[in-house]
């Protein structure tokens, strides 16, 4: 901006008040003031709205080399399993039908039983009554509660 120094700004300050007069000084200082602030936030506005343009060109360029990078991945990925591809093509013409494939055709449980469900789900989601009907235990209890529910009850004798 425009430099001024204490001289200047007193030579200034001494024709605005001749020019405007004591009276009006004050008023028109501060309306100078009000427009100086309004001109400063306008110029830091555009500024920062300039910084951000170049920020997102910056951006778009990072992210254009971040997908070319990724293309080139995915382009020697695909290279690579259409190599291996032929290969096992060419490795499995090779064997002139010497082994079945029964690998293949053979359903997965077929070599154990069916993985086995979450036993908690299911008991969890047994309704009440019928636990209450088969006699489920709903709750925990300690090893000497249930001794004590069961121990058979001695017959009360009179003295």
């Amino acid at each position: 901006m425009i430099d001024f120094g204490i001289d200047k700004l007193a030579i200034i300050g001494a024709v605005a008040l001749i020019v405007i007069g004591p009276e009006k000084l004050p008023r028109v200082a501060r309306t100078v003031g009000v427009l100086l602030g309004k001109a400063q936030r306008y110029v830091s506005q555009v500024q920062s709205e300039v910084n951000r343009s170049i920020e997102l060109e910056e951006l778009k360029k990072v992210k254009t080399h971040i997908e070319d990078a990724a293309r080139n991945v995915g382009q020697s990925v695909s290279d690579g399993l259409h190599e291996a591809s032929t290969a096992l093509s060419e490795a499995d013409n090779g064997m002139d039908g010497r082994y079945t494939n029964d690998l293949v055709n053979t359903p997965y449980y077929a070599y154990g039983p069916p993985v086995r469900k979450n036993w908690r789900l299911k008991r969890g989601a047994t309704p009440l009554w019928y636990k209450q009907r088969n006699g489920v235990r709903r709750h925990a209890q300690s090893g000497a509660a249930r001794v004590a529910r069961f121990r058979p009850h001695e017959p009360h004798q009179p003295r």
